[in-house]
């Protein structure tokens, strides 16, 4: 087991090299939220020549459309998207400067090659966990596509987000390496 990582934003490139799959870490500080729809809405703009939410360079985003907040709660229940989702998008903003996303799940090989490339990591949290992960956030705030509800684009501060490194800036893939494992167990 590896010790914990306390890492705080933003992602920069010596950071990211620092990080292995399987590394265990808490990030603080700010990060962004986006699924799909939001996504899309970012690969658009930056098409069209249309200045994006927040510079892409050196941030992380989490996939989360978080459920809304009761009286007292800075956000609703925050469990992570199935990151496949965002894969059709995910190598344009790291070609952008994006160095981290959050989610769980399998990433394609187009999006492997692009943070081999441009130097980003893939971190999993926990999906079932929605609840007690919330809990990490200390504000959001809806700064793109409001009209898009659950998806619409947040700034989060956090505060010991807890994030396993899945794929690190090598392609070091840990559903990879545990299969591996398993198998000369």
């Amino acid at each position: 087991m590896s010790e914990v990582i306390c890492l705080e934003t933003p992602l920069t490139q010596e950071k990211v090299k620092g990080l292995k799959a399987g590394d265990n870490v808490l990030i603080s500080g700010v990060i962004y939220t986006g699924r799909d729809a939001a996504h899309k809405k970012m690969v658009e703009a930056m098409e069209q020549g249309i200045d994006l939410p927040f510079t892409m360079k050196d941030q992380i985003i989490y996939f989360v459309g978080p459920s809304p907040a009761k009286e007292g709660q800075v956000i609703g229940s925050a469990g992570p998207t199935t990151s496949g989702r965002m894969d059709a998008y995910s190598p344009k903003l790291i070609a952008e400067g994006l160095t981290g996303m959050i989610g769980k799940g399998l990433r394609s090989l187009e999006v492997i090659e692009a943070m081999k490339k441009h130097g980003a990591v893939y971190f999993g949290a926990i999906g079932g966990a929605g609840a007690l992960i919330a809990k990490r956030i200390v504000s959001a705030e809806v700064i793109a596509y409001p009209e898009l509800g659950p998806e619409a684009v947040r700034r989060l501060v956090v505060k010991d987000f807890p994030v396993i490194v899945i794929i690190d800036h090598e392609g070091n893939n840990l559903y990879d390496l545990g299969k591996a494992q398993y198998k000369r167990a």
